[in-house]
C-alpha cells in the first residue's frame, strides 16, 4: 500500500512540471529584451558592428523587446486580476455551527492536517475543499508591516464545502466518515509547490472566461490576445495538472484509511442514495413550484421524507430508514432552519435562475401548503393556458358545431363568441363566477330555468369544461399538433418574459447582500440557472401535462378529489385519500392517437363529470 507521502511527492512534480510552463512562458516573454540587452551592450563595449545594418537590428529588436513586455504585462495584469470563479454556497460562521467546526478540526487533529479556514453549504450531493485566497473573494485586509509579511509567508487553509443534503439524511458518524478524506485533502494543499500551481490553473482560467466576456472594439482586442495566450498555457499544462490533482485524491484517501474506515463505507451507500432523492425531489416536486414562483423553503428536510419515501418503496433501500432514529448531522446547526431556508434559495437560484432574494412574485411556501398553493394551482393555470389555446385555434382546425337555435330579443348567451376563464381574470373568486360558464349550483340539472326555458341550448355551453378539451382533441386530427405546437410557443413566451424581468430585477448586488459567493460574471452575464434541471419540454409532452391538469381539475371540481404531494413524483392526484397513478396512459391514448375512449372510462371509474365547468385560476 502506498503511503500518502509518495502521492504527495507525485503530486509535487506535477506541479514543478505546472510552474516550468509557467517559467518558459515568461522566458519566451524576456527574450527579445535579453537579444537586445546584448545588442546594445555589444555596441556600447566595442564588440558588435557599428554599422547601419546592425543599429537597424538593434532598434528592431528594441521595438520587439517594448511590445513584448508591454504584452506579457497585460497577460499577467489580467491574470492576477482575474476572479476565479467560486461555486455558489451558502457561508457557514463557527457561530451559528460550533459543533460542526469542533467535528471538523477534531477529525483534522486525526488526519494531522490543517484544519480548514472556514465551512460553506451547497445544494449539491458532494463535498469538496475550495481555495478562497484571491484578495476578490474577501473583505480587503488592513494590516501593515510585519502582520501583512506574516500573512504573506502563511498560506491559508482553503474551505471546506458540505453539500446541504448530507446534513439532513446522514448521520453525524457518518458524516465524519465522509469528510475524512476530503479534510484530508488540506494537508497536500498546504505545499507551496502545489499551491503555486494551483492559483496559475485558475488564474489562466479565470482570464479565459474574461476573454470571452470582452465587450467593445478597445476592450476585445486585447482580451482575445490573453484569451489565446491563457488557452495555449492551460492545454499545455492540463495533463501535468489532472495528474497532480489524482495524487493529490489518493494521498488524501490513504491518509484518511485510518478514520472511521468500516463507517465510511456505510456513508458511500448514503451518498448514492441521498443523490437519487435529492434528483427526484428537485425535478419532481420543486421544479413545478419553482415555475410559478414559489421557492419550497425545506428543501434539505423534504431529502428525509423522500428517501423515507424509497425506503418504504425499494427494496434495495430498506432499512436506510431505520437510521433515522439517530443523531442526524444537522443537529451540529444551531438554527437548522434558516440555514435550510438560505440553502433552498440557493438551489432555486442555480437549477432554475430564480431572484437573489425574496418578493412579490417570488415567495416560499411549505410543504403544507404545497398541495393547495403549488399543486392545485399549477393544474388550474395549465388548464387556463390550455383553454385559451383552444379559443384562438383558427376555424379550419376546429370540429364543425352544431346549428345554434334561433334566439329570442334577449341576448341569448350561446350565441355570444365563444369565452373562458382563460380570457378572463386570474384572480376570480371561486364563488362568483361568470354564467357564461357556470351554471347556478343549486339549480337542477335536469330540469330548465323557470324564468328562461327557451334558452337551455342543445348541447354544452362553449367554456372550461373537459369535454370540450376531449372533443376537440378526438374529433379533429390536426387539432392535436396545432395546440401542442401553440401550447410550446406560449411557454416559451412566457419563459422569455420572466427571464427578462429577471434580467431587469438585476441579482449580483443582491447575492451579495445575502452572502452568496458567485464567479467572476456569472450573474452579470445573465449565466443563471447555471444547471438546469429538465431539457426542454416537446409540445406532445406539454399538451399531454395540459390535458392532465384538466383532468385533475374536473376530477377536484366534480369527483370530490383533492390536490396531493408525492415525495418522489411531485404533484398527486388523491382520490379517496388515495394516490390515482393510472391518469398516464388514458392522456397519452388521447394525445397521441386521438382515442378518448380509455380516457373516457377512467373518468366513469373515478366519478367525474367531464361537460360540468371547472374554475381555474
Amino acid at each position: 500500500m502506498a503511503s500518502p507521502e509518495t502521492g504527495v511527492l507525485a503530486a509535487r512534480a506535477r506541479a514543478l512540471a505546472v510552474l516550468r510552463i509557467r517559467s518558459t512562458a515568461l522566458a519566451v516573454a524576456l527574450l527579445p529584451a535579453a537579444v537586445a540587452v546584448v545588442l546594445f551592450a555589444g555596441r556600447a563595449s566595442g564588440h558588435l558592428g557599428a554599422g547601419t545594418g546592425w543599429d537597424l537590428a538593434r532598434w528592431i529588436a528594441a521595438g520587439l523587446a517594448v511590445l513584448s513586455l508591454l504584452l506579457a504585462a497585460l497577460v499577467a495584469l489580467v491574470v492576477a486580476r482575474a476572479r476565479p470563479a467560486l461555486s455558489p454556497s451558502v457561508p457557514i460562521s463557527e457561530k451559528s455551527a460550533p459543533d460542526l467546526y469542533r467535528l471538523v478540526r477534531d477529525l483534522a487533529d486525526r488526519l494531522d492536517v490543517p484544519a480548514p479556514s472556514a465551512i460553506a453549504l451547497t445544494p449539491d450531493c458532494d463535498s469538496w475543499l475550495e481555495d478562497r485566497t484571491h484578495r476578490a473573494h474577501g473583505p480587503p485586509r488592513r494590516s501593515t508591516g510585519a502582520a501583512r509579511g506574516e500573512a504573506r509567508r502563511t498560506p491559508e487553509a482553503p474551505v471546506l464545502v458540505i453539500g446541504s443534503p448530507f446534513l439532513w439524511w446522514m448521520r453525524v458518524a457518518e458524516l465524519r466518515a465522509l469528510l475524512a478524506p476530503v479534510v484530508a485533502g488540506t494537508g497536500p494543499s498546504a505545499h507551496p509547490d502545489i499551491a503555486a500551481a494551483r492559483r496559475f490553473i485558475r488564474g489562466l482560467d479565470a482570464a479565459v472566461a474574461v476573454a470571452a466576456r470582452a465587450r467593445g472594439p478597445l476592450r476585445a482586442l486585447p482580451l482575445r490576445f490573453v484569451g489565446r495566450v491563457a488557452r495555449l498555457l492551460l492545454r499545455a499544462g492540463r495533463e501535468h495538472a489532472t495528474i497532480m490533482e489524482r495524487a493529490v485524491a489518493a494521498a488524501a484517501s490513504e491518509r484518511a484509511q485510518t478514520v472511521d474506515y468500516g463507517l465510511r463505507i456505510v456513508a458511500q451507500e448514503q451518498v448514492g442514495l441521498a443523490y437519487a432523492g435529492w434528483d427526484r425531489l428537485l425535478t419532481r416536486v420543486a421544479l413545478p413550484a419553482w415555475r410559478m414562483g414559489r421557492w419550497p423553503s425545506r428543501l434539505d428536510a423534504g431529502v428525509v421524507s423522500a428517501l423515507t419515501e424509497l425506503s418504504r418503496r425499494d427494496r434495495l433501500a430498506n432499512g436506510f430508514a431505520s437510521r433515522l432514529g439517530e443523531r442526524p448531522a444537522c443537529d451540529l446547526l444551531e438554527e437548522p432552519g434558516a440555514i435550510d431556508r438560505a440553502a433552498s434559495l440557493l438551489a432555486a437560484r442555480l437549477f432554475h435562475g430564480g431572484p437573489a432574494e425574496p418578493g412579490p412574485d417570488w415567495s416560499p411556501v411549505g410543504w403544507g401548503q404545497y398541495p393547495e398553493e403549488v399543486v392545485d394551482r399549477k393544474w388550474r393555470l395549465e388548464a387556463a393556458r390550455l383553454h385559451r389555446v383552444l379559443d384562438n385555434l383558427p376555424a379550419t382546425a376546429l370540429p364543425a358545431a352544431p346549428p345554434t337555435p334561433a334566439a329570442p330579443a334577449a341576448p341569448d348567451p350561446a350565441s355570444a363568441p365563444p369565452l373562458s376563464y382563460a380570457r378572463s381574470s386570474s384572480r376570480t373568486p371561486a364563488d362568483r363566477s361568470p354564467v357564461d360558464h357556470h351554471p347556478v349550483g343549486d339549480r337542477p340539472t335536469g330540469a330548465p330555468s323557470a324564468d328562461r326555458p327557451e334558452d337551455r341550448p342543445a348541447v354544452p355551453a362553449p367554456g372550461p369544461t373537459l369535454a370540450r378539451v376531449i372533443d376537440r382533441l378526438a374529433q379533429d386530427e390536426r387539432a392535436g399538433d396545432l395546440v401542442a405546437a401553440r401550447l410550446g410557443a406560449e411557454v416559451e413566451r412566457e419563459e422569455r418574459e420572466e427571464a427578462a424581468r429577471q434580467a431587469a430585477r438585476g441579482g449580483s448586488a443582491q447575492d451579495a447582500t445575502v452572502g452568496v459567493a458567485w464567479g467572476d460574471g456569472m450573474v452579470a452575464e445573465g449565466g443563471l440557472p447555471l444547471f438546469p434541471l429538465q431539457p426542454p419540454r416537446t409540445g406532445r409532452e406539454l399538451l399531454a401535462d395540459h390535458v392532465t391538469a384538466m383532468v385533475c381539475c374536473a376530477a377536484v371540481d366534480t369527483a370530490g378529489a383533492a390536490p396531493g404531494l408525492d415525495w418522489l413524483d411531485g404533484p398527486a392526484l388523491l382520490v379517496d385519500g388515495a394516490r390515482r397513478a393510472d391518469l398516464g396512459r388514458p392522456v397519452l391514448s388521447l394525445v397521441d392517437d386521438g382515442d378518448a375512449e380509455p380516457l373516457r372510462g377512467w373518468l366513469t371509474t373515478v366519478g367525474v363529470r367531464p361537460e360540468k365547468p371547472v374554475r381555474l385560476v
